[in-house]
């Protein structure tokens, strides 16, 4: 299971995910072990990555930090190492969706031509830290291929994915499975079983009512799957929300998890 082999990204880390504002983050400082804490960068050869640091800036991700919107230049691309980036589309009356979610295992502002700007909006969920460099300079990496070059490519496809499966998940999943599969995804990009959210946030990514969101948290609360407070769910009962998630979630795990082996092996 993905999130049973991930490392603890931080000795640090606080006991539950926060899912929105939260206090300030503390000062870290550029090094090769944190670096290797995002799995792409960790996939790269020590040579590779002290290349890559002459361009990396290590950045804190407070919860709520837009880090581009939709139609804006993409100027720095980011490696999240803790911190839980939501990628979302807003309707013109300001409805916002969730299209998709990047963690430690993944990339997010992946420009590849100049002047390229985002068909969507990047916004940290989960605080957390990341390692940025600029747009410009990566497309000078990429151009030389090697590791780099590759991780970006096969990250791309399990993206496309992931964006995939949450089409058909919208279409064909119940309220209860867009949940779980939302929750799952959270906990699959963090080392706590705890979130701290609102369903007010959890039905507007979801584009659902709250009323819907509460029904289906409750439900799940009576059958001893999660627990639910005010602000906060904590998850009991993992393999029966992974149960009642579906195959959207297992389809979207598998692309994650084939990728991060795909990288295993080209060391």
């Amino acid at each position: 299971m993905y999130n049973a082999t991930a490392q603890n990204t931080t000795a640090t880390a606080s006991r539950s995910i926060q899912i929105g504002a939260g206090a300030a983050l503390p000062a870290q400082t550029l090094n090769m072990t944190g670096a290797q804490q995002n799995d792409l960068l960790r996939a790269l050869s020590r040579d590779e990555l002290m290349q890559l640091f002459e361009h990396l800036e290590f950045v804190p991700l407070p919860c709520g930090k837009r880090l581009y919107d939709c139609g804006e230049k993409i100027e720095y691309t980011y490696f999240p190492t803790n911190a839980i980036v939501s990628l979302q589309y807003v309707m013109e009356d300001g409805a916002t969706t969730e299209i998709a979610v990047v963690g430690r295992e993944g990339v997010i502002g992946v420009a590849l031509y100049a002047g390229e700007r985002a068909n969507c909006c990047a916004v940290v969920q989960g605080a957390g830290y990341g390692y940025r460099l600029k747009t410009d300079a990566l497309r000078l990496l990429f151009a030389e291929g090697g590791t780099l070059a590759q991780q970006l490519m096969r990250y791309t496809s399990s993206l496309f994915a992931q964006l995939a499966q949450n089409v058909v998940g919208s279409r064909h999943s119940s309220i209860e499975q867009k949940l779980c599969c939302w929750l799952l995804d959270r906990l699959d990009r963090s080392t706590s079983n705890e979130l701290k959210v609102t369903q007010e946030t959890i039905a507007q990514m979801l584009g659902v009512r709250r009323e819907s969101i509460t029904g289906a948290a409750g439900k799940l609360q009576e059958e001893g799957i999660l627990e639910c407070r005010r602000g906060l769910i904590v998850v009991i009962d993992r393999p029966r929300l992974e149960q009642c998630a579906g195959n959207c979630y297992l389809a979207g795990r598998a692309a994650i998890a084939q990728n991060q082996l795909a990288g295993v092996r080209s060391n």
